[in-house]
């Protein structure tokens, strides 16, 4: 009989609750799925507020839960379990999610399972699709950047990322470089289809160097640059202006997380996985055209290509409680002592991208 849990997220400005089961169809396996956002409570600052994020998930997570137990037309008492995103992410969030979960597992005597909501974003293409382990994962969000080998629900290798901003970090930047609504990525795409990617030729940082680590902040100093050469030459910044530094920058964006990919693949096929799969996740991975030059370098190296639905790219608790089920079919369940993570690397082997401190490795 499948097992079914409850699935808590609340890491960033997505207040989210799911109901999910281990059925062997896909299909039908999201129970209910409920994600209140945050955008209007954080468009006027230009991206989001920690303070304001945890407040407003203290407020609406238990209306989430029971949004998604009605949904569902389930009762916690007829549960498996409950799943939490533990880490990382705005340690308020966090908290508050963690904090909920612990109650209605002491107050139900269901098992409480933490779970990495990177983990999350990486095991979707198992919720999803089935995809058989090991398989390939470009993990490309607001926050995160990193290539892993998934060769199990805990174990990963990462095998390159981000040594500075993530890609969602640099287009909500380049969002508000040019006066585009915030969440950047939608904006910065939307405005791209009208303009021409070969007006800038933007940086492709470090694709002279060899390895799968990548960045982006000089890509954004780039833009910065560009933009304030418009707004001299024209007196201000021309629509036509926005477009081209839209199409730019997002090609610049694209065309490095393709070649580090590939150059991702080649490691990746030389421990010859018996049914080779290239997935991608996480907010990024709506990007249309990122997604197309993904799928062409897979394709090109004898991978199959799988991206979740879009979603389901974006944070929602459907991937912690599918997470959640993983974790717990071969590890105990934590304890009320479970701690909120401000940093929690997928790849505990790996040494710190991005320094490291008294809370641990940050990436």
């Amino acid at each position: 009989m499948p097992r079914t849990l409850l699935g808590i997220e609340s890491s960033c400005d997505d207040t989210a609750a799911a109901v999910v089961c281990d059925a062997d169809d896909p299909e039908n396996r999201i129970l209910s799925s409920v994600v209140v956002g945050q955008n209007e409570l954080h468009a006027g600052f230009g991206g989001v507020v920690p303070e304001i994020a945890a407040r407003a998930h203290a407020e609406k997570l238990d209306v989430a839960v029971q949004q998604a137990l009605d949904a569902a037309q389930t009762r916690l008492s007829a549960l498996d379990g409950i799943a939490v995103t533990a880490g990382p992410g705005l340690i308020g969030g966090v908290l508050s999610g963690v904090m909920l979960a612990k109650g209605l597992s002491a107050g139900s005597g269901l098992p409480l399972i933490g779970v990495n909501h990177l983990a999350g974003h990486a095991l979707t293409p198992r919720l999803t699709d089935n995809l058989p382990y090991p398989y390939l994962m470009l993990l490309v969000s607001g926050g995160h950047c990193q290539l892993l080998c998934v060769d199990g629900p805990t174990q990963f290798r990462r095998l390159g990322g981000t040594i500075d901003d993530a890609p969602g970090e640099a287009f909500d930047k380049t969002a508000r470089l040019l006066a585009l609504p915030q969440p950047g990525g939608p904006s910065v795409e939307d405005t791209a289809r009208h303009g021409d990617e070969t007006r800038f030729r933007f940086p492709r940082p470090l694709l002279d160097r060899p390895g799968c680590d990548m960045s982006f902040s000089g890509l954004k100093t780039a833009l910065l640059r560009a933009r304030d050469g418009c707004i001299a030459e024209h007196g201000g910044l021309r629509e036509t202006d926005r477009a081209d530094l839209c199409a730019g920058f997002q090609a610049a964006v694209r065309d490095v997380l393709a070649e580090k990919t590939s150059r991702a693949i080649a490691h990746y096929l030389e421990s010859a996985p018996a049914a080779p799969w290239l997935a991608v996740a996480g907010g990024v991975a709506a990007n249309q055209q990122i997604r197309a030059a993904l799928e062409s370098k897979a394709r090109e190296q004898g991978l199959q290509f799988t991206a979740p639905p879009l979603r389901l790219c974006t944070d929602n608790a459907a991937m912690i409680a599918w997470a959640g089920l993983e974790k717990s079919a071969t590890e105990a369940p934590d304890g009320l002592d479970l701690s909120a993570r401000p940093r929690w690397p997928l790849d505990s082997t790996a040494a710190p991208m991005l320094g490291s401190g008294k809370k641990g490795a940050k990436a």
